[in-house]
């Protein structure tokens, strides 16, 4: 393990209609972790689009607005997570895990924060979210995670949504569609059981028949590409 002589901030951003109690188990899992790797750490949760008492609709239509083709950061729900956290990073390392559409917001917040200069030293890790743009410069900091079925397939109907792809050109050649343009810089599928919401869930029936659970899976691999930066 890399030796770092700052502590790390860890921010896990919700979805929508996402229960205020969705992430204790993996905020827990997480705890014991770092600790028993000797890594200081706080741990914050956050909702960019509101707790499930909010419209369906308004969320929806806010975690589009951090969707967008364009290569600029920060909309709706980037910008409440930036400014819920800009005055207390402080330099640190910051790890982002955003789950569905809070995957979007994580990587918005973390470009702003990059952009002002508060953050240097950051990874973004999106779990079944839709597809993001991710700018160049920062697609290997940048993981995403889905869900498959036994053949390998995606089966998370919310991570076919949106696009990494654009225009690629070389010399006078006639422009291509290259559907991986602005995709992240590691991109691994999960055989998880159950669906969307359930990739950080730990007990029956959300165990493969070696009695492995969905968050077990997710945290470990989500652990394996942060081990040469943690």
């Amino acid at each position: 393990m890399a030796a770092h002589t700052s502590s790390l901030r860890v921010y896990l951003l919700a979805g929508v209609k996402t229960t205020t109690c969705s992430f204790n188990a993996c905020k827990t899992r997480l705890e014991e972790q770092l600790h028993s790797e000797g890594i200081e750490h706080t741990i914050q949760v956050l909702f960019p689009y509101g707790d499930a008492s909010r419209s369906l609709m308004r969320q929806l239509l806010e975690v589009k607005s951090d969707l967008s083709n364009r290569m600029r950061a920060g909309r709706v729900g980037g910008k409440y997570v930036w400014q819920q956290i800009k005055d207390t990073v402080n330099g640190e390392r910051a790890l982002f895990i955003g789950h569905s559409g809070g995957g979007a917001a994580a990587y918005q917040a973390a470009k702003l924060l990059e952009e002002e200069g508060a953050v240097h030293d950051f990874r973004v890790v999106q779990v079944g979210s839709p597809r993001t743009p991710i700018h160049p410069s920062l697609r290997d900091r940048v993981s995403y995670f889905h869900s498959i079925d036994s053949l390998g397939n995606l089966n998370d109907p919310i991570s076919r949504i949106g696009s990494w792809g654009g225009w690629t050109r070389s010399g006078r050649t006639v422009p291509t569609w290259n559907r991986l343009k602005y995709a992240p810089g590691y991109v691994e599928g999960i055989p998880t059981v159950g669906g969307h919401a359930d990739y950080f869930r730990n007990t029956e029936p959300f165990m493969d028949t070696e009695a492995v659970c969905n968050l077990d899976k997710t945290i470990g691999r989500v652990r394996a590409w942060l081990k040469e930066w943690l």
